[in-house]
């Protein structure tokens, strides 16, 4: 039985997720490789261990409950409808509206204590906090533009939490929770990524060609750079920076990813850099977004996907089940990934109360089963159609027993694949007691186990192996 290591070959890999995201996200590399930084390197491994993320989804937008930023863009999809009351403005004047937007954002119930408290009895181990999205509205007091939410036009800066980066990120690390950013390298309110006097552009790029511009890209560059630095200098130790915006890529708008990425780990040593869909050696985690790839994958990867059907809050979202995140979890470690849910807080800063009780579900069953997630790896043969197999870096290997449904409950029998049955000493289910391995593999659930794990999802059984 081969066992996946804990370290990483410093090798390039071909991605196999290759699938869009939704709402017209760019697609996942094909091919990852390894950095050659000690400290980054180290960090990765740890990022590894935690398996669980959430992904913070919040800005301006959240007023309206649309799909981020994305009915900016000229161009029209079922999924970046413009809100009825102004779906007949030119994009000129719509553009107009929605960035007078800030000057009814309030959100009076904003509380990043309860969103840590809450997000760690989850078993969640790391946050990303938005801290702008395409349209370049910023959630931190930039120096860098009036478009912020400290901005005196917006209600909220007279809040003393008015600059929400910095209390989210001081209420996470407060909790141990590993703070990351999130950061859109596009920009369509700077004027030097989408040009006033050419109007909204029809997609993520800028609206003008860089190399014809380059004295206007330049600047672009320069603001880029300032924005990243005081996010890495303002807002205390940082664990990742997640860049989206994959249409800011060479060859034809670069902004020197290389020297922005060696800037930020001068004041962020080990910094993990996601320069998510541009391939290369700033993109040091592969990020399928809302797919989760069919087999195992020997790189750091993380599936990003909605807890709802949207990224920010939505009104009346529909979200997946507890047992449904439990077994995405489930599969999505097995194959060698983390798993990051995006959840939105709505106007008020407030989450829908559908989140708050998906992510006590999924405490509940972490609490029980997360040695058999947390600090894992994967471990052939990885999984068959009832079982997903982990291990610990000692030797320890979990067989996780699926539902098929979230109220099914656990199956009369189950039988590991020979190479891991040839070699158990003893077994035990985590939380319900020891369990028998027949010499073929199968292990019997009693009626009384059975009873006592109705309407589950997953349930680990640890292995302990005979060395090999």
């Amino acid at each position: 039985m081969a066992n996946i290591p804990h370290s990483m070959p410093p090798v390039a890999h071909l991605a196999t997720s290759s699938g869009d995201g939704i709402y017209g996200a760019l697609k996942a590399s094909k091919e990852w490789i390894a950095p050659t930084d000690p400290k980054v390197l180290k960090k990765i491994q740890t990022w590894q261990d935690q398996k669980f993320g959430l992904l913070l989804t919040w800005g301006t937008y959240s007023q309206w409950g649309i799909v981020e930023s994305w009915s900016l863009v000229t161009t029209r999809y079922p999924w970046n409808k413009r809100p009825e009351k102004y779906a007949s403005l030119s994009d000129r004047a719509y553009m107009q509206v929605y960035e007078n937007l800030p000057k009814t954002l309030n959100p009076k119930q904003f509380d990043p204590e309860k969103w840590a408290i809450a997000a760690k009895n989850a078993g969640v181990k790391y946050i990303l906090s938005m801290t702008k999205h395409h349209d370049g509205f910023c959630m931190w007091d930039t120096k860098t533009t009036d478009y912020r939410i400290t901005s005196k036009d917006c209600p909220f800066h007279l809040s003393p939490q008015a600059d929400v980066i910095k209390a989210m990120c001081n209420s996470f690390r407060k909790h141990e929770l590993s703070s990351g950013l999130y950061f859109s390298k596009a920009d369509w309110h700077s004027p030097y990524y989408w040009m006033p006097e050419l109007g909204p552009g029809s997609n993520q790029g800028p609206n003008f060609d860089p190399k014809q511009h380059p004295v206007e890209w330049q600047k672009f560059k320069e603001f880029t750079w300032r924005q990243i630095e005081e996010l890495m200098t303002g807002y205390g130790p940082q664990d990742i920076l997640w860049l989206d915006g994959g249409s800011v890529r060479p060859p034809d708008a670069a902004i020197d990813m290389d020297g922005m990425a060696a800037m930020s780990r001068t004041h962020q040593p080990g910094l993990i850099v996601v320069d998510r869909t541009v391939a290369g050696p700033n993109e040091n985690i592969i990020t399928p977004e809302g797919e989760i790839p069919d087999h195992y994958l020997p790189y750091p990867w993380e599936t990003c996907m909605t807890m709802g059907n949207s990224w920010p809050w939505h009104p009346n979202d529909n979200f997946k089940s507890v047992g449904t995140l439990v077994h995405n979890l489930c599969r999505i470690v097995a194959r060698g990934g983390n798993y990051l849910v995006g959840i939105g807080p709505d106007a008020n800063g407030e989450f829908d109360p559908t989140v708050y009780q998906r992510l006590e579900g999924i405490g509940a069953w972490l609490k029980v089963n997360g040695e058999a997630i947390y600090s894992t790896r994967p471990v052939q043969p990885y999984e068959q159609k009832d079982c997903v197999f982990t291990r610990k870096k000692d030797g320890t290997v979990y067989a996780i027993v699926q539902s098929q449904a979230d109220t099914e409950g656990l199956p009369e029998s189950v039988t590991l694949p020979t190479e891991i049955a040839s070699r158990v000493q003893k077994a035990k289910m985590l939380g319900v007691g020891t369990v028998k391995v027949e010499p073929n593999g199968t292990i019997h659930f009693s009626d009384s186990m059975r009873a006592q794990t109705a309407n589950g999802y997953a349930w680990a059984i640890k292995l302990t192996l005979k060395k090999v």
